[in-house]
């Protein structure tokens, strides 16, 4: 028997949202299937002390190898998924409806002269519209009590029928008013089916169309003083919102369509796909793919299509009336034509903008995020995938050392403005934030981005020398991350923090060839000789070397590979983040600055009032009067100093900077 411990999943792993979990033995059988309103409360309470769970609860965890979990919108979907997965997989330790019934539905008897409301269960009938499943049966059984209130259908069965008929006298319901007893002739055959037509209206979700009814009928009633009726029709208003919240669908019942999702990042994507019949979650499929080429969204998305519909896939004889995905694919009309000729019928492909479905589509879509979350911080967390990443990088670069400290910089810049650098320091593959620095580059060394490194490289270990050997620091050696503190003291003082702490065995920086080189060169003219440099390349992750004329191939599934690109993320994160600080800052200064009499405060009102400056130059001066504390005197000096620098690169507000914030940030 297995020990819960192994496969236990971290608390932080686990979602707080509705959802279903399976938990399968070592042969990959399903073994349990549940649901709960909050999954990590409930997978925790499995594991949290397995010795007090009741027997078949703890046999079914030690016979369990593994645990995975499905998040949805809602209670309701958890419920059906569940019940779809039960049918599905028939787990040996799930007991509830797994005997001689099935879940229990709400059906309308549309068939019969006089149809009739009741629970059914089991196969279904022709004839008879059904809602549900609901469980327990106790609270559909509610559900229709309540509802009687406002529609008085039959629910009696056709024995107790034909007696009332026979008797002249209708049963305990339709004289207290719950039943319209059609068996006495109270309510023609016509009326009573039409008083089930909208009890089925109601139920698939046209609750709003009645309660409004009812509303304007209580309204009435109170106009007419009549409060006896208008207190009975508030309380059917409020039995119809207690029932509307209580059985809300995914979708409506004519909806059959796949929802697909992907997350993805260079070198892999998680999908995701719901498939949805007949309004109701009927099954979920989820699974990693590798990218072994550099594709687009699009790209992905078609490629996904042809693998689930494909010749030779047992999902090509159901496909669906709708496909849904989170981007269209390329080629988008001839991959309709394929699937209009795979299924017979025309299949339409679109991304759901608003409404359910764009709901459940973000529900799928965050299954596809949390599945990727959780298969990265798996492989990062594993100590063993750990060491077996840094032997392999170590083994596939010829190092003599074990790669005990690694060091990864990156640069970033919108069209050579604000340029600045990060470093991030990873330790025995884990992320080492205390160590992260990050500098401002100006000058020289931000002409370029080979400059730009050799400055940053430099920089780094000039520290380094300056900490390891006070007495040798060098001129111009900068002690703070942002790099503009100017000389150390040439007195000898041991600094009182080391801000770089000792050298990494091998630097990591995003670019290619030439970056590696000037990275390279730095080092070599600072004397240090035992820091290995590589560069990763972000379109084809090629690691590069100072030597080579060619890029070292790492496979795409090496998990050598694998880390390099979680360091190199990191530090484009670490380096966007100051940039856009910095970046922020500079776009503060505006023509604005240089009216005389004009302050912070009228600037920001200026600015909302308009907002744009564009539109603050072409207002006239009675427009900028209408901004509080701008009076004509001020006025006129504005639009006279708008007039007179509003040329090129005047407009320095975050207002006129939206097209630079919108343009590509540049990284090497």
């Amino acid at each position: 028997m297995a020990d819960p411990a192994t496969y236990r999943p971290k608390t932080g792993e686990i979602p707080q949202d509705p959802g279903v979990y399976r938990f399968r033995d070592q042969h990959r059988r399903v073994v349990y299937v549940g649901k709960a309103k909050n999954l990590r409360s409930r997978l925790n309470s499995y594991f949290a002390n397995p010795r007090g769970l009741l027997p078949r609860t703890r046999a079914m965890v030690h016979t369990a190898a593994s645990v995975e979990w499905t998040v949805v919108g809602s209670e309701l979907e958890a419920l059906q998924l569940e019940y779809t997965w039960i049918k599905e997989f028939n787990p040996r330790f799930n007991v509830m409806f797994r005997d001689d019934k099935s879940y229990p539905y709400l059906a309308v008897t549309l068939g019969e002269k006089y149809p009739r409301v009741q629970v059914m269960r089991g196969a279904r009938r022709k004839d008879t519209r059904y809602f549900g499943p609901f469980y327990p049966a106790k609270a559909i059984r509610e559900t229709v009590d309540t509802l009687l209130r406002v529609f008085p259908v039959r629910t009696c069965s056709a024995g107790v029928f034909k007696r009332a008929e026979r008797s002249g006298r209708p049963c305990l319901l339709g004289y207290i008013d719950k039943c319209s007893a059609p068996c006495v002739g109270r309510i023609s055959p016509e009326d009573h089916r039409e008083l089930a037509v909208q009890f089925c209206d109601f139920m698939s979700g046209q609750a709003g169309r009645f309660i409004r009814e009812l509303e304007q009928k209580m309204s009435a009633a109170v106009a007419e003083l009549d409060y006896e009726s208008a207190a009975r029709t508030r309380d059917d208003i409020a039995a119809l919102k207690r029932v509307f919240e209580r059985n809300t669908v995914v979708l409506s019942e004519d909806t059959d369509a796949d929802v697909f999702a992907l997350a993805e990042d260079e070198l892999e994507a998680s999908i995701q796909v719901f498939h949805v019949r007949g309004g109701r979650i009927r099954g979920q499929r989820g699974w990693m793919v590798e990218k072994v080429e550099d594709m687009s969204t699009a790209d992905l998305v078609e490629h996904l299509l042809q693998q689930v519909y494909g010749e030779g896939s047992s999902s090509n004889n159901r496909i669906p009336r709708e496909v849904l995905v989170p981007e269209m694919p390329s080629n988008e009309e001839q991959m309709r034509e394929w699937l209009y000729r795979l299924r017979g019928a025309r299949v339409d492909i679109r991304v759901p903008q608003r409404g359910d479905k764009a709901t459940l589509l973000g529900t799928v879509a965050q299954n596809a995020a949390d599945s990727l979350r959780l298969h990265k911080s798996r492989r990062a967390g594993d100590i063993t995938t750990r060491s077996a990443a840094l032997q392999e990088l170590q083994e596939a670069l010829n190092l003599p050392e074990p790669l005990m400290r690694i060091e990864c910089f990156d640069i970033s810049h919108v069209q050579g403005t604000n340029v600045v650098a990060s470093m991030v320091v990873v330790e025995d593959g884990l992320p080492r934030k205390a160590d992260y620095r990050r500098f401002s580059i100006t000058g020289d060394a931000a002409r370029d981005d080979t400059a730009s490194m050799y400055d940053v490289i430099s920089r780094r270990f000039r520290n380094y020398l300056a900490e390891r050997n006070p007495l040798d620091s060098l001129p111009g050696d900068e002690h703070d991350d942002d790099g503009g503190s100017g000389p150390v003291p040439t007195e000898p003082k041991a600094p009182a923090r080391q801000k770089f702490a000792y050298p990494p065995n091998l630097v990591v920086v995003d670019g290619g060839q030439p970056q590696v080189r000037a990275a390279a060169r730095a080092l070599e003219d600072l004397g240090i000789d035992d820091v290995f440099v590589v560069g990763l390349a972000k379109r084809l992750e090629e690691v590069w070397l100072p030597e080579g004329d060619f890029p070292v191939i790492l496979p795409r599934a090496s998990e050598g590979l694998f880390l390099l690109q979680r360091i190199r993320d990191e530090a484009h994160r670490f380096a966007l983040a100051y940039h856009r600080q910095k970046r922020g800052k500079s776009m503060t200064v505006s023509v604005l600055d240089e009216v005389p009499g004009l302050g912070p405060a009228k600037r920001r009102a200026l600015l909302k009032h308009f907002g744009s400056v564009r539109k603050l130059k072409a207002a006239s001066v009675d427009e900028l009067q209408e901004v509080q504390g701008v009076g004509p005197a001020l006025a006129a000096t504005i639009r006279r100093q708008l007039a007179e620098g509003g040329g090129e690169g005047a407009d320095r507000t975050p207002a006129a900077a939206v097209n630079m914030m919108t343009g590509e940030i540049l990284d090497s």
